[in-house]
């Protein structure tokens, strides 16, 4: 699609007080969409998730769950034990979006190469320019 699209729903996402531009800012994290990612295959609970996302402190990932849970794509179970075990799954919705973001991951890391050296290239280029 490209920026004469037309929702037939009415949304815009170029402006800024359209709701689904709210939804794009939540997705640009990289948290957010490797939670939703690491959910695809089933319910976890918060330390494999840690485990599973190297980089994520405790907070980032209580709080990045807590906005997936309030946007109904997470879905947070509490069981009744001691102590207490909570687990995480994706709802219908989150799943929906875990098959988009599993392809873009794909793509990732089909052209990091591509990429890496690109950034190496512009890295010399730039460089260059500072020493002459």
């Amino acid at each position: 699609m490209d920026s004469d699209y037309v929702s037939p729903l009415g949304y815009d996402a170029f402006r800024r007080t359209c709701p689904s531009h709210t939804v794009l800012e939540m997705l640009a994290s990289k948290w957010v969409y490797l939670t939703v990612c690491a959910l695809r295959r089933g319910r976890l609970r918060n330390g494999e998730l840690a485990r599973k996302m190297e980089g994520i402190t405790p907070k980032m990932l209580t709080q990045t769950l807590r906005v997936l849970e309030r946007d109904g794509l997470v879905r947070r179970e509490v069981f009744p034990v001691i102590p207490p075990r909570v687990e995480y799954e994706l709802t219908e919705l989150g799943q929906n979006l875990a098959g988009l973001l599993s392809q873009i991951r794909s793509w990732a890391e089909e052209h990091a190469p591509e990429i890496k050296k690109a950034r190496a290239r512009a890295s010399a280029d730039l460089d260059e320019i500072a020493v002459s």
